[in-house]
């Protein structure tokens, strides 16, 4: 009892101490913080990229693509049975966008992805990024009259969410307008100039579409309906709203690589019928979706003898509990690996993801330093009380203390203040993180710049989640450094002769 005793005594009294549990609860509190902030951004970030990866990919090597995807998906069927609840064929592309903003021709390099209306759902959140809710509920390529969003669906607070004035006018009517202001011109016209505008401000025609003869009429007609990466088209402005340098509404010329073994540049007209956000600036600034069928058509993927068609991808959706690498695995020694690439969503993301694990585990060592800086404090406050309590030392072992009794003053004295630190970090930390965004709006207006620019990290609040387990192991680590500190000034209390103690006193 009496460790006990004079421990709270030390406690209560020696306030040099209080240095140390400073210490600690900065260092505790410091972790959960960052701890949680990582966790929730590599959330987010992996929950974005499940969402267009689906769980398993299973790709051609081919840009030419697979042969009648549908027995490659019943093969996968066969080989995996009921893990796999749903599947789709995807054609990925690379090729050259082009459209015209005033004078200035603009062009930029993107991916065509071909997918199929009726299943890409099955195994993405796709349409959970589109900008028009019907869109949302099913993606059909139509451009719509009007009802786009003007701000930003995916914001928790509407008043935090970016103005989007433009998308007000984005549809049909904007296409309408636009329209009464260009001349027509024939499909003839067009092909006599191959490097005609092919989008004149109203009507136009499609060299691989169009009738011979045919005026294409934009105020009533539309070319096949693409859906793009919403930062490909779009800009934010200085009053940080985002402005738009194209709208639904508005068409597009894309070139891309046909199919065959000598590829060659073709072109396609498109007109913009949504935006997809994702908020990862990978996806945003480089997709396209279109059609599935249609891209074959246009790229030849079908074969002229049989008129199967081609894909290069077949993405899986895998049933919930199941292992994704035994699937992978499973898949691997279905298909040759000189002809297919089998990968789980998180494979085919396997650098990013590593690098966020490595910068966390950084982070988690340069913080704990700050809690070993305590444990250093704590040993040199404990040497300075041994020689300062020596007289006390030498009349506690008079009375008949054991050594180990002092040595256990000593400890349970180090693991006090390492508990009332870990305790009261670890209350510090959590509740910052409960009110981390209030925080970062209260260090904004203080100091007149953002502290979390949505424009950057493409969330509107700090993401944020709490793992028990992490804290459990960050203020059991801060005890335990606490208590090794204390072990060395213990040993030399224990280690005092009560006769020497008591000799000059």
């Amino acid at each position: 009892m009496y460790k006990l005793l004079l421990c709270w005594r030390y406690l209560r009294t020696r306030y040099i101490a209080l240095a140390s549990i400073v210490s600690v609860m900065l260092g505790v509190a410091t972790m959960i913080v960052v701890n949680a902030v990582m966790e929730g951004f590599s959330h987010e970030m992996q929950a974005r990229m499940h969402d267009v990866l689906s769980d398993v990919v299973v790709e051609s090597r081919s840009l030419e693509g697979m042969c009648d995807p549908e027995w490659h998906m019943q093969k996968i069927k066969e080989a995996v049975g009921d893990d796999v609840i749903g599947m789709t064929p995807t054609a990925h592309v690379p090729a050259m966008l082009g459209f015209t903003v005033g004078d200035q021709h603009i062009t930029k390099q993107v991916t065509i992805i071909g997918i199929d209306e009726a299943t890409y759902s099955q195994v993405s959140s796709f349409g959970n990024y589109l900008q028009h809710p019907a869109n949302r509920e099913h993606v059909d390529f139509k451009l719509k009259e009007e009802g786009y969003d003007v701000v930003d669906h995916q914001a928790e607070d509407a008043e935090q969410a970016r103005p989007r004035k433009q998308m007000e006018f984005a549809g049909w009517r904007y296409r309408r307008q636009k329209a009464a202001f260009a001349p027509k011109f024939d499909v003839r016209e067009s092909e006599a100039k191959p490097n005609a505008d092919p989008f004149s401000g109203a009507a136009f025609v499609e060299n691989a579409e169009g009738e011979q003869g045919h005026t294409f009429d934009p105020a009533t007609e539309q070319h096949t309906g693409t859906v793009m990466g919403i930062a490909i088209g779009s800009y934010r402005g200085s009053d940080g709203s985002d402005g738009f340098l194209l709208l639904p509404g508005d068409d597009i010329e894309v070139t891309y690589p046909s199919a065959g073994r000598v590829p060659k540049p073709l072109s396609a007209h498109f007109t913009v019928v949504d935006f997809y956000e994702s908020k990862m600036n990978e996806y945003d600034a480089s997709f396209m979706f279109v059609p599935l069928a249609k891209l074959q058509d246009l790229r030849g993927m079908i074969d002229p003898a049989t008129g199967k068609r081609f894909a290069n991808t077949i993405q899986l959706k895998v049933r919930e509990g199941a292992d994704l690498n035994t699937v992978r695995d499973k898949l691997r020694d279905a298909f040759p690996a000189q002809l297919y690439v089998v990968n789980t969503w998180r494979d085919k993301q396997g650098p990013l993801l590593a690098a966020v694990q490595m910068e966390t585990a950084v982070l988690n060592v340069l913080l704990f330093m700050i809690v070993a800086v305590a444990g250093f404090g704590i040993l040199a406050i404990f040497f300075m009380i041994v020689v300062e309590k020596t007289r006390d030392i030498g009349i506690l072992k008079s009375l008949g203390a054991s050594g180990q009794g002092i040595m256990g003053i000593f400890l349970t004295y180090g693991f006090s203040l390492g508990l009332v630190g870990a305790g009261v970090g670890a209350v510090i930390g959590l509740l910052f993180v409960e009110h981390i965004n209030e925080i970062a709006d209260l260090l904004a207006v203080a100091t007149g710049q953002p502290v979390f620019d949505p424009s950057i990290y493409y969330f509107y609040k700090i993401p944020t989640i709490v793992r028990p387990f992490t804290v459990t192991w960050i203020a059991l680590g801060a005890m335990l450094i606490a208590v090794l500190a204390s072990v060395l000034p213990a040993i030399r209390a224990s280690r005092l002769h009560p006769v020497q103690a008591l000799r000059f006193e």
